[in-house]
């Protein structure tokens, strides 16, 4: 047997792949890899066969050549990884040569009259060569991957050292001059754990970093008002708390980034997650559907006590001062319902052991069924309490009463005034607070829960914070940058309230049965297609500022796409053409929304103005739809429909020209980017209205055409028709009125950066 030309070699077979883009490099390889070892097991081959596995084999060959040249180069660059990067080099380089000769034409020769050729070469070769070449390209990409953690790293520590600098600054020049410093600093740290996040496979990771970068966001402007604040009153000591706490909360975020990308096991990481109840609903109903397979893989006893531990969890719910008499006795009753059929299936248990019975008995299916169904009705009831505790904080807080009175009572010098309303804001943090704890309790899924725990965690700091800056504010009435100090932080309460509304609308999609994250809309730029009008446009990215003033109209499209989602999911059609030009356009509508947050599919501007003309030919393809399914209403359904219809027409019309006008310059790209956005908003608004309108009339319709057997033409029925009254039935589309409103005072962004 023949040798193999890779000799006997050892691969780490060890390596994990933790990000997307590790791993979409390895999957052509993986799959030309693949192609060549299953055409080994055929000997005999045509002459065109072989030639098709040579060209494969040349190509790997090939593109190991120039990912080796690049790793070369890479390991040049960085001294700590030479020794290592050469050597994994080196191995991808041997394996490469070794393919190529195992697939040389030249080295076989034709044996068969039948135009066939035998391929002496054994299948094991091409195995060991494989193995070897996967296991070093990993190993290249692996190290390079270290190398942008250790950017991560070093930005890290400019970003403290900075911080320090700040700290300690006594002057405003001296302040202004190194803040300039820091926000471009902040503003390279954010791209690099943006672009992170975005590649990380683990879902609870990437929450832990999405909450780490949203406390530097909203800290940033913080530490700007809260330093300004303090270089200006010295002496005052609310001043210098709100400022203390806005740098230990940085610090602290910067080291959970750092702990998240590096893997660092230090006390953020050891911190476990509050033990939930949707986990502890879920761990049991598998124990208990677990006894048709097996009726000894557990005792009766430790079934038992895990449905004690999870009636002791509803606790966080039945001892709030906060829930209602009804609601807790509605607990209780299901807990005492899951616990009355969870004894029944421990006696028809007992007494399947006791007659040595192999399967599950008649007996103990019926009670295993009961006791799904009593757990599954109890995550009902704490998910309805939950959520609907929530939706009614978000309305009361919505008016922020207590932040206009504590705003009012500093600006007045009203101490009085500030510290009664503070005791009204420590009492809504509370409730925010002990909230955020009963929907972790049902998020769903372990990154909600992370998500749950750090909106916590925000109300439960950013509360006091307000609190020092009315104080200041009162101390110092007259004072402006200890009033917009105290705005920062209002604005901030505001946002994670806008925060929470989003989170509150994904544990719902959770628990209905949608995904909680969008479908990705596929659309960048092709080569032919849409790029006539962009050849001589210049692609750039957004920078910190323009991305912050871009991030209201952002998540205004986010909350607007989630309306559209929400209204479609009513549809008993999924098929309708309305219903899936809809969802198309909620779905480039939050691709949108990711790039003012600098994430997503849509890189450059370029990315977005392409993205905005092919959501204009969508939404005009949805009044198409829109037309054709007016044709079957009455004269005043008909006109309700074709007036929300030609709004659509305008606006979808005006986006296209939009997009394919071409810009110079920085102002002109900002604003033609600003008004893509705002085109895009107005057509998801009208889309959110006419929605929930034609699904009623095609309800309507579709029942009458049923009832009279026949599809007669719905024109003919207009003397029987209840006229709909178009103002009436378009108003009531927006069930998020909160969202969209607090929008109106919110700015947040990625990269909320201001070097003042």
């Amino acid at each position: 047997m023949a040798s193999s030309p890779c000799g006997n070699s050892n691969f780490d077979s060890g390596l994990e792949i933790k990000t997307r883009s590790v791993e979409q490099t390895l999957i052509p390889l993986v799959s030309q890899i693949t192609t060549l070892i299953n055409h080994k097991d055929k000997p005999k081959k045509s002459e065109r066969t072989l030639a098709a596995i040579h060209r494969v084999g040349q190509a790997v060959s090939v593109a190991v050549g120039r990912f080796v040249a690049v790793g070369e180069a890479i390991a040049g660059e960085n001294q700590e990884l030479k020794d290592e990067m050469g050597q994994a080099c080196f191995e991808a380089r041997r394996a490469g040569d070794a393919i190529a000769q195992l697939t040389d034409v030249g080295s076989v020769m034709p044996t068969q009259s039948d135009g066939c050729v035998t391929v002496f070469s054994e299948r094991t070769g091409m195995v060991k060569a494989a193995r070897l070449l996967l296991s070093s390209v990993t190993k290249v990409l692996v190290l390079a991957d270290r190398i942008v953690i250790k950017q991560i790293i070093t930005s890290r520590n400019k970003v403290l050292v900075t911080l320090d600098h700040l700290e300690r600054v006594s002057t405003f020049q001296e302040f202004v001059q190194i803040f300039s410093q820091f926000g471009n600093e902040m503003v390279e740290f954010a791209h690099l754990t943006g672009d992170r996040q975005n590649d990380l496979k683990d879902e609870k990771k990437k929450a832990r970093m999405a909450a780490a970068r949203a406390v530097l966001e909203k800290c940033t402007m913080m530490l700007l008002t809260a330093s300004k604040t303090c270089l200006r009153h010295p002496d005052c000591e609310s001043a210098r708390i709100n400022k203390d706490a806005v740098f230990h909360r940085m610090r602290c975020a910067l080291e959970q980034v750092i702990e998240i990308v590096t893997e660092a096991r230090s006390c953020g990481e050891n911190k476990i997650l509050p033990a939930s109840i949707y986990n502890g609903i879920k761990d049991f109903k598998s124990s208990v559907e677990c006894l048709r397979e097996n009726l000894y893989s557990s005792s009766p006893q430790s079934v038992g006590s895990q449905l004690e531990a999870l009636v002791e969890r509803t606790e966080d719910f039945t001892d709030s001062a906060y829930t209602s008499h009804e609601q807790r006795q509605a607990i209780l009753s299901v807990c005492q319902l899951a616990r009355q059929d969870t004894q029944q299936l421990m006696n028809a248990w007992i007494e399947a052991q006791s007659v040595h019975a192999k399967e599950a008995t008649e007996d103990m299916e019926v009670a295993i069924l009961k006791t799904c169904q009593s757990v599954g009705e109890l995550r009902r009831e704490l998910h309805k309490v939950a959520v609907g505790r929530a939706s009614d904080l978000l309305k009361v807080h919505g008016e922020q009463l207590p932040l206009r009175a504590l705003k009012a009572g500093g600006a007045e010098g009203n101490i009085e005034a500030v510290a009664e309303y503070s005791r009204k804001l420590t009492e809504q943090k509370e409730q925010l607070v002990e909230t955020c704890r009963l929907l972790c309790h049902v998020s769903g899924s372990e990154p909600l829960e992370i998500t749950c725990v750090h909106a916590e965690e925000t109300f439960h700091v950013i509360g006091p914070q307000i609190m020092s800056a009315a104080q200041t504010l009162a101390l110092h009435p007259s004072s402006k940058i200890a009033k917009e100090n105290l705005e920062v932080f209002c604005e901030a309460w505001e946002s994670q309230l806008c925060d929470m509304a989003l989170l509150l609308r994904e544990i719902n999609d959770v628990f209905e049965g949608r995904r909680g994250d969008k479908r990705p809309y596929l659309s960048l730029p092709r080569p032919g297609k849409h790029l006539a009008n962009l050849k001589t446009a210049k692609a750039v990215k957004l920078d910190a500022e323009e991305q912050t003033s871009m991030a209201k109209l952002g998540l205004e499209l986010r909350l607007l796409s989630s309306d559209v989602d929400t209204e479609v999911e009513k549809w008993e059609d999924q098929e309708h053409d309305i219903v899936r030009q809809s969802q198309s356009l909620a779905s480039m509508a939050y691709n949108m929304h990711l790039f003012t947050r600098g994430e997503g599919l849509l890189k450059t501007t370029l990315d977005l103005f392409h993205q905005a003309e092919v959501l204009s030919e969508e939404g005009l393809q949805l009044c198409s739809a829109l037309r054709t399914f007016s044709t079957q209403l009455v004269d005043e359904e008909k006109s309700a429909v074709m007036t929300e219809m030609e709004k659509v027409v305008a606006l979808c019309q005006q986006l296209q020209m939009g997009a394919k006008t071409p810009v110079q310059g920085k102002t002109a790209t900002f604003q033609k980017v600003d008004s893509s956005i705002q085109t895009a908003r107005g057509i998801l608004a009208v889309v959110v209205s006419v929605l929930p309108f034609c699904n009623k009339l095609n309800k309507k319709y579709k029942s009458e055409r049923s009832s009279l057997g026949s599809p007669h033409d719905w024109r003919e029925r207009q003397d029987a028709s209840t006229p709909v009254k178009e103002e009436g039935a378009l108003n009531s589309m927006n069930s998020n009125g909160f969202g969209v409103k607090s929008m109106e005072q919110h700015m947040a962004g990625l990269n909320l950066l201001e070097s003042k």
